[in-house]
């Protein structure tokens, strides 16, 4: 029983460096067309499978991967579809929001809001000028439900101060980070290294959040 978990971890560490190795290989593009998905699916099955006496709680983690799945297609399609893949973030974040719900009021602790607000502010501030302006407005609302959820994953944390709700605050931190760097990639200032910054980042956050599933004892 103690040895799937770890397997499930190695083979995700696996698929994961086989989609950044196709981000970064134009001859095999199937690798990260292949295992981008599947990666972040098997995150899902991770959670699928794991017992909790918080069965809304998973429900709600669940959806929201599934979402991102959608949104991990959406953002490797040849066409631009990142409008798309933005509204399938959002509606994820929606979900870990309401998944983070189950275990503590929204608001149950003020500094992670505040705290979040102000690196909103500040990943905004940066972004601003590169923004082109149909994407202004659906950009600030996404970035206000990402704090969100992240602010009440730490929220969790400081009321719980539990392992599970540990991992659901670096895992809040962590998606930060990661839309951070790709945003900075995108309309700030493009970088080699944004493909392996950004998955990896990303696929630890989803990591995170799906380790923050209350576990039964």
């Amino acid at each position: 029983m103690t040895r799937t978990p770890v397997a499930l971890a190695v083979v995700v560490a696996a698929t994961a460096l086989l989609a950044i190795v196709g981000a970064y290989c134009p001859a095999m593009p199937w690798l990260h067309w292949v295992f981008k998905p599947l990666t972040t699916l098997l995150i899902a099955w991770s959670v699928w499978r794991l017992p909790s006496d918080a069965p809304r709680y998973r429900t709600w983690l669940l959806v929201g991967l599934a979402l991102s799945t959608a949104g991990d297609v959406f953002l490797m399609l040849p066409v631009d579809a990142f409008v798309a893949g933005l509204a399938s973030f959002l509606l994820a974040h929606l979900a870990y929001l309401l998944a983070l719900r189950q275990r503590e009021r929204f608001f149950a602790a003020a500094w992670p809001f505040v705290l979040y607000a102000l690196v909103a502010g500040a990943v905004l501030a940066q972004l601003w000028p590169g923004l082109p302006g149909e994407l202004r407005v659906p950009v600030i609302v996404y970035v206000i439900v990402l704090a969100a959820m992240a602010a009440q994953a730490s929220a969790v944390w400081w009321r719980r101060r539990d392992g599970a709700a540990l991992c659901g605050a670096w895992g809040g931190a962590l998606f930060v980070l990661s839309d951070a760097l790709l945003a900075w990639d995108r309309f700030v200032a493009p970088f080699a290294a944004a493909s392996f910054a950004v998955l990896t980042s990303y696929w630890l956050a989803q990591r995170g959040l799906a380790r923050s599933v209350p576990r039964t004892e």
